[in-house]
């Protein structure tokens, strides 16, 4: 039975639910009753504790910025970036992002930002009842505390690279989450690594279970990775990939392009598990379409034409659709759109190949060309690429952000984090997209928020 969804946990987690959902429709206007979860009751149980972390994983699988529905950011920076194309309603949330057009009165953003603290003041109640509980066991509630600590980093990471400086919330306490101000994104960076690096410590080597949907060890270290490549921490990033990569009873590099997305993948370091086991994930419904002309996304001509004709990916990780004038062509990482007799696809966050290229990065910026290019061949060569030219420092470099272009695509964001990181934005959108705008870089404070907390002033420029 899938642990996401367990007769204890539907009977045993109401009120943590409401505690987490109903009452907290925005993390800074709630106070959580001291005779509620703060007490730590549901986490003297291991079976409830479970539960409770396990819910929000669901949280987020369902909304926020991660989530593979339209909403999330593998669509939502698709469109904003030079990913995806634009097919659907003139006036739909998808629109606003495609044409850089969001506002801080918009819903968009103003979802992203609450379901994000939602699901923050979630996990920091369950770190709150975890440090509370006197009946867990030492391993229990170290996988439980390793967990939810790699969680906040998770969810502020994406906040930091959307929003800029945000606040880092690590406590439920209403009085001091409701002035909460934004903190500068270097330090934001600097809470994040904190909290991962603690995951780690307390995070067991191996999985819970078969599925790899608990984080173990090492997806926080591969998580901490990419958060010290966007530090610049060049040396601290290659450890901490290195670390992963050393795991090869543990992660394998796949032979087939098209195994790297199937759930039992062994490439696979982190992954959001369906909601029943016969469902695959929602972005192979939110991506793929069967005719022509797509009603809401495909990819760009711009994206097709980097791929190399003798790229397997692009026979592989893109499908054609024609209705025999025109083509098209959907992103087809995940090859099922609907349910099937059992769930084939889980929504992976975190995979090898990132870590290579990471790895990659950080070595060329260190100087040791000789394993940035073993790492950068890695990657070409799965795809049937060559081994790439690229010989000085900097080629490397781009090579690298050529080929994390290429094989990250249309996951979470990347593509756009990558050009905000590099400083190429306005360079590389500018000319193709007619609204794009240098404070296009983040997205606005919900003017909601700002005028529930004045400590979140000023709004982010030309806002």
């Amino acid at each position: 039975m899938k642990i996401f969804y367990t007769k204890i946990y539907r009977s045993l987690l109401i009120l943590f639910i409401f505690c987490s959902v109903a009452a907290c429709s925005k993390f800074t206007d709630v106070d959580l009753p001291s005779s509620q979860l703060g007490t730590g009751s549901v986490f003297e149980s291991k079976a409830t504790a479970n539960a409770a972390i396990t819910d929000i994983y669901s949280k987020i699988r369902e909304r926020g910025l991660l989530t593979g529905f339209n909403s999330g950011l593998s669509v939502q920076l698709g469109l904003y970036a030079d990913e995806l194309q634009f097919y659907g309603l003139a006036l739909s949330a998808q629109a606003n992002f495609y044409n850089n057009s969001l506002i801080a009165t918009g819903n968009e953003t103003s979802t992203l930002w609450t379901e994000s603290y939602n699901q923050i003041y979630a996990v920091n109640s369950a770190v709150e009842g975890i440090n509370k509980s006197l009946a867990l066991q030492t391993l229990d509630k170290d996988q439980l505390m390793g967990e939810a600590l790699f969680l906040r980093g998770l969810i502020h990471f994406y906040l930091v690279n959307s929003f800029g400086p945000i606040p880092y919330i690590k406590t439920t306490n209403y009085q001091q989450n409701r002035v909460a101000g934004r903190m500068p994104e270097a330090e934001v960076y600097g809470l994040i690594k904190s909290d991962l690096e603690q995951s780690v410590t307390l995070l067991p080597t191996q999985y819970i279970g078969t599925e790899r949907v608990r984080p173990n060890k090492w997806a926080a270290q591969a998580l901490l990775a990419r958060v010290c490549l966007y530090m610049q921490k060049w040396d601290e990033a290659a450890k901490a990939s290195s670390s992963v990569l050393d795991q090869s009873s543990l992660y394998k590099w796949p032979t087939d392009l098209n195994t790297v997305f199937v759930k039992e993948s062994l490439s696979t370091i982190w992954q959001l598990m369906p909601a029943t086991n016969t469902q695959n994930t929602y972005e192979g419904n939110s991506f793929i379409f069967i005719q022509g002309p797509p009603t809401s996304v495909a990819i760009t001509n711009a994206l097709f034409g980097a791929f190399a004709d003798n790229d397997l990916r692009r026979g592989q990780w893109l499908n054609k659709v024609t209705n025999g004038n025109s083509s098209w062509y959907h992103a087809y990482k995940y090859k099922e759109r609907t349910t099937t007799t059992a769930s084939k696809e889980y929504s992976i966050v975190l995979r090898i190949a990132e870590q290579y290229l990471i790895r990659a990065e950080a070595r060329a910026h260190q100087g040791n060309l000789i394993g940035a290019k073993e790492d950068l061949n890695k990657v070409r060569n799965l795809a049937g690429l060559g081994n790439s030219t690229a010989n000085t420092a900097d080629e490397i470099i781009e090579a690298v952000l050529q080929e994390r272009r290429l094989e990250l695509f249309t996951e979470f964001g990347h593509r756009f984090f990558d050009l905000k990181r590099t400083g190429k934005l306005d360079l590389v959108l500018s000319p193709i997209k007619p609204q794009w705008g240098t404070n296009d870089r983040l997205f606005p404070i919900p003017e909601s928020e700002l005028l529930l907390n004045s400590n979140l002033k000023p709004q982010n420029a030309g806002y």
